[in-house]
């Protein structure tokens, strides 16, 4: 069965490492996964004022994870936190207040950074937020990418011996992980 996956990058930057760790996800992706981006740089800071004039961001940003069979979410790490990028997506998911999209949605996370630990302590925030989401958040493999800009190739794959074959693996477990959560 064929799943499609809608992915979240957590920085607005179009060259960023958590884009090229989106890139090289697509890469290694069996052709029994599909994805699409839920883009979240045009989203205006949320505020109850839109409850009842939703814009079209918001609304296609809802739509795009309600169709999806599965979510990723990839994170950078700012001052040990998630973006407020991020952040601000997750609000727009939660609102208005019963129409969250991510209810039992299976979700894996990533993240990517040259520092020693990556991004652990900001998806360690993340799985927390998540929780009130009621998401189905895959916990393993927990996915603390290692890497630089240099770490790519041109076509997108992650070039650190062994990480794009970790990342292969990660996205079969999550296939399996959304029938689990689908049956």
């Amino acid at each position: 069965m064929t799943h499609t996956v809608a992915f979240i990058v957590g920085s607005t930057s179009d060259d960023s490492l958590n884009r090229r760790l989106a890139r090289a996800f697509v890469q290694a992706a069996s052709e029994d996964m599909t994805f699409v981006e839920a883009p979240i740089d045009d989203l205006p800071f949320y505020k109850p004022e839109y409850d009842g004039e939703f814009p079209e961001s918001g609304t296609r940003l809802k739509k795009t994870i309600a169709d999806a069979d599965g979510v990723l979410i990839i994170t950078p790490e700012y001052n040990r936190m998630i973006p407020g990028v991020l952040k601000n997506a997750l609000d727009w998911m939660s609102r208005p207040y019963g129409t969250n999209p991510l209810e039992g949605k299976p979700v894996m996370i990533a993240g990517a950074s040259g520092g020693m630990t990556a991004t652990a302590v900001a998806q360690a925030e993340l799985r927390s937020l998540l929780a009130y989401f009621n998401a189905h958040l895959m916990s393993r493999p927990e996915l603390y990418i290692r890497a630089t800009k240099a770490d790519f190739d041109e076509s997108g794959r992650i070039t650190a011996p062994g990480t794009q074959d970790y990342l292969a693996a990660a996205l079969s477990t999550f296939d399996h992980y959304i029938d689990t959560v689908h049956a």
